[in-house]
């Protein structure tokens, strides 16, 4: 079975490696990561690392199979391309769950779409971390 991630990993964590422990357990596990182009788009400032660099870290995670880089003008495309059985939200992921069902339907993916369970996020969140270490 075939497992998307999808996310920034600008700063990663222990959350984001439970998110992957979480998608090994159902499958082959492919993580796109964010554009630059796009995290800026969404968060109003770029990344700490260049999207190479955060391709390049989570490639070298033990469990992850393959690493892609999104496509910056449409977010839902690599769905497309790849055709994962699941695709595995985190737990807070910011998705627009309408817009994505009607493009799997649009597109004759019979994708699931689950949510990761949260790992200690009181302590491991990137939003909190970054502030904490000044990020």
């Amino acid at each position: 079975m075939k497992v998307m991630v999808a996310g920034v990993f600008d700063f990663l964590h222990p959350g984001h490696l439970a998110l992957f422990r979480q998608a090994k357990k159902m499958g082959e596990i492919m993580v796109v990561v964010a554009r630059d182009a796009t995290v800026l788009k969404i968060k109003g400032k770029p990344p700490l690392f260049s999207e190479e660099q955060r391709a390049q870290a989570v490639a070298a995670i033990k469990g992850v199979d393959s690493v892609v880089l999104g496509d910056v003008e449409d977010n839902f495309k690599v769905l497309k391309e790849a055709k994962p059985d699941v695709l595995l939200l985190g737990y807070d992921q910011n998705v627009d769950l309408p817009a994505l069902r009607a493009y799997l339907k649009e597109n004759n993916l019979k994708t699931k779409i689950k949510r990761a369970e949260a790992f200690e996020p009181h302590k491991f969140k990137s939003s909190k971390l970054k502030k904490i270490f000044g990020v």
